[in-house]
């Protein structure tokens, strides 16, 4: 298969529902096609079988079912958007990092308040910590309707690849505003990073925001009213969650929009 511009995992749930309908709607600003992979094993929890054909039969069918309806969600979602659906053998998380090798974003489902358990899984941890490619966490409940971006400011080594990410996702949502967000920066240097972006997006309308508080905290509050919120990757530990920072995990936690991490492929 040639490379998709945005893969989405699926697995029946409202909460992969929710992030297929998102990926589409990204995949149709973009101008990209989109990839719905399900990884199964061979076993349904909660269910035995007298054979290994009727194992295979019956998982081969409750498989295609969950595929069949995402992709076809997926295409309902955004007409005209190219869209295959893919079922692979295999635990989530080696089969999605193999999958988004050559995509521009995967997406995966975050679960919502309310939800049993925690907030997040820990096969979104881990995608959202190792994923070559940047990564979008989403929980049901987004909406499009809202025109903010924020992306929180650092002076990180990744600050330049989170500011453009963020600056060319606002341009594709049209016309919406950049919200700026830093607690560990002036508005000097916040602007000195703007510099470049506001030059390349001039129609990209842009706030700066200095908070006082605790970053995580802050960016949660702004996420209240945003319809994406990017932030960067991180630094490259070799332990999960150690990978992504306690503030990324606050934010994948606790965000009440979808969270992009940015993360550059070149």
């Amino acid at each position: 298969m040639t490379a998709p511009g945005i893969v989405v995992g699926a697995n029946g749930s409202a909460t992969s529902t929710a992030a297929v309908r998102w990926a589409a709607a990204e995949a149709q600003l973009r101008g990209v096609g989109l990839d719905v992979v399900v990884a199964y094993q061979w076993r349904i929890p909660g269910r035995s079988f007298a054979s290994r054909g009727e194992l295979v039969r019956t998982t081969g069918a409750h498989v295609r079912e969950i595929l069949d309806a995402a992709v076809n969600e997926a295409r309902s979602s955004a007409e005209g958007v190219p869209v295959r659906g893919a079922a692979i053998v295999g635990d989530p998380v080696p089969v999605l990092l193999e999958a988004a090798t050559d995509a521009d974003l995967l997406v995966v489902g975050g679960r919502g308040r309310g939800s049993p358990g925690p907030l997040l899984s820990p096969v979104t941890t881990q995608l959202a910590a190792y994923a070559p490619s940047s990564v979008a966490v989403v929980r049901p409940g987004w909406s499009s309707d809202r025109r903010t971006v924020v992306v929180g400011v650092t002076e990180s080594p990744g600050a330049s690849t989170t500011m453009g990410t963020a600056f060319e996702e606002a341009n594709l949502r049209r016309p919406a505003t950049l919200l700026a967000v830093t607690a560990q920066t002036g508005p000097d240097r916040v602007l000195d990073q703007l510099a470049p972006w506001r030059g390349k997006y001039p129609e990209v309308p842009v706030v700066c925001h200095v908070a006082s508080g605790e970053p995580g905290a802050v960016l949660v509050e702004k996420s209240r009213e945003a319809g994406l919120l990017v932030v960067g990757a991180g630094s490259h530990q070799d332990f999960e969650g150690l990978r992504l920072g306690p503030i990324r995990l606050h934010l994948l936690h606790h965000a009440e929009c979808p969270v992009l991490i940015a993360r550059d492929r070149r």
